[in-house]
């Protein structure tokens, strides 16, 4: 009798674990709340920690950073020595070889003799201090981190298994993204990572003359191929889509940040399984993460299936779903250069303040050097905007826009990279943000006379009180039908953009 109550209470158990494997199962299952179909994405929101978050960190890091002169797509111009190339057509703009390409040559030697891939053991990183780059982030004002996993040129910048051309192999030795990544949500900022990897089927020259046209280095550079062909079936199952899943589920990011290429149509069968396994992927861990893309050359993703970035470019006017601009600090370069030419605080403060009030945020980047250090200058400018923000910054993070962006005469020109056809904001320059009541009016550059903000009159609504932020002195203020009016305050020693908080 012992021996059979043992035996139907090893049965129990054993129906009991079975029934518990059942239960993990279907919860998992249930997580799979989106499916390879454009309908099952449109049930996509971007979370409101997105929408709360307005400002952010971009790092282009890596071995291009090495050169130190024409850093930004180094890999693929130091093999133009025939002439300037279309990055998109493959046909030739100009016979005039690329500068990049007559500086390796005399800097680093024959390209066919050493190439790209000679460049990544000097990418040392000895200096690298994962904690005082999050903490400087956070004296920045950043609420969320996009280090770049891995760019065009093909290294990744973690540990994989699909590639031996990454920084635990070489380079620095170790896995770089992991220690940033691990540190950035050890400080409670939210972290993404971006793949740039798309292009690397394309980026590089392929030809005898170089290393490039080597088949033992086809990790790196490409499987050898027609020219501007589309990516190969091939290379998008076997390389692409396995790295982007392992990226996806090894450092788990709340936001995937894609370059250009992914849009293009042989990456379309990609798209709907790349949103759901990444939504599905957050899920799992009780997050709603977030998907942004370019969507340049056709509608890869449909309207509400993901978040739209703009690189180097920003919108005229207000858009209701929630965008970002990413740009950089250098005004002429991603990654660290010697030449670098660097955008004022007051200049970016002015930009985030366009941005947010048209319903979008900031991802600004920095590109420190190969030793893991962040130069001097990038480093003031990131503590002069956090300056900023910790005085204004009511009126920045968890905003919404108002009935209208804002007024003045400056137009923010739209379309890819058109930033360097903007023209500077002036004093008549305002934008609208709204929290907790409140209206937020900020004056685009420091005023050196009285204030008119047009929208603001009596047939739009009563003020009832006027505060400038980060001054503690009396406002004085009228208003009437032609708008509301402010007495230039005296003594304000305020630097960058000034931000009125008006009580209705």
């Amino acid at each position: 009798m012992k021996k059979i109550l043992i035996v139907l209470l090893a049965i129990l158990a054993f129906a009991c674990k079975d029934q518990n494997q059942d239960k993990a199962t279907e919860e998992i299952a249930g997580t799979e709340k989106y499916k390879e179909n454009w309908e099952s994405l449109k049930q996509y929101e971007i979370p409101q920690w997105m929408k709360d978050a307005k400002f952010g960190i971009f790092i282009h890091w890596g071995p291009n950073s090495v050169a130190e002169l024409h850093t930004d797509w180094y890999p693929r111009w130091m093999y133009l020595d025939e002439g300037h190339v279309d990055h998109t057509t493959g046909k030739k703009v100009n016979d005039i070889p690329h500068p990049a390409s007559v500086y390796h040559k005399e800097k680093f030697g024959d390209p066919k003799t050493f190439g790209f891939k000679d460049l990544i053991p000097m990418w040392t990183m000895e200096n690298f201090d994962a904690k005082a780059w999050v903490d400087l982030f956070k004296e920045a004002g950043a609420q969320y981190v996009v280090p770049v996993a891995e760019h065009h040129d093909g290294f990744a910048l973690y540990e994989s298994s699909i590639t031996p051309y990454n920084a635990v192999a070489m380079g620095p030795k170790k896995d770089v993204l992991k220690e940033l990544t691990d540190e950035i949500k050890n400080q409670g900022l939210i972290c993404g990572v971006s793949s740039h990897l798309a292009f690397n089927w394309n980026f590089y020259t392929q030809s005898d003359r170089f290393d490039t046209g080597n088949p033992e280095y086809a990790a790196l550079y490409a499987p050898q191929h027609e020219p501007y062909s589309p990516a190969s079936a091939a290379w998008l199952a076997d390389t692409w889509w396995p790295r982007t899943k392992e990226i996806i589920d090894k450092y788990q990011p709340d936001i995937l940040w894609f370059d250009f290429y992914l849009d293009r149509p042989e990456f379309a069968p990609y798209h709907k399984k790349l949103a759901a396994y990444y939504y599905n992927s957050g899920l799992k861990r009780n997050k709603n993460v977030v998907l942004q893309t370019k969507n340049l050359h056709y509608e890869s993703f449909k309207p509400g299936t993901h978040m739209l970035d703009l690189e180097r470019s920003k919108m005229d006017s207000l858009r209701k779903d929630y965008w970002q601009t990413d740009t950089s600090i250098g005004k002429n370069s991603w990654y660290y250069a010697k030449n670098w030419i660097p955008k004022s605080a007051e200049s970016l403060v002015a930009d985030l303040m366009d941005i947010v009030s048209k319903n979008g945020c900031l991802l600004l980047n920095i590109g420190p050097r190969k030793d893991g250090i962040i130069p001097d200058d990038q480093k003031q400018t990131l503590l002069e905007i956090g300056e900023w923000l910790k005085i204004n910054g009511e009126a920045v993070y968890g905003s919404k826009y108002y009935d209208v962006y804002g007024e003045g005469p400056t137009k923010t020109e739209t379309g890819h990279l058109s930033e360097g056809k903007n023209k500077g904001f002036t004093e008549q320059d305002i934008r609208f943000t709204t929290r907790n009541g409140f209206i937020y009016a900020t004056i685009l550059v420091p005023p050196t006379k009285d204030i008119n903000i047009k929208y603001l009159s009596t047939t739009k609504l009563h003020v009832k009180d006027v505060q400038l932020l980060g001054f503690d002195g009396e406002i004085k203020f009228n208003q009437t039908e032609n708008g509301l009016n402010i007495s230039l305050p005296e003594n304000t020693n305020l630097k960058n953009a000034w931000v009125f908080k008006i009580k209705k």
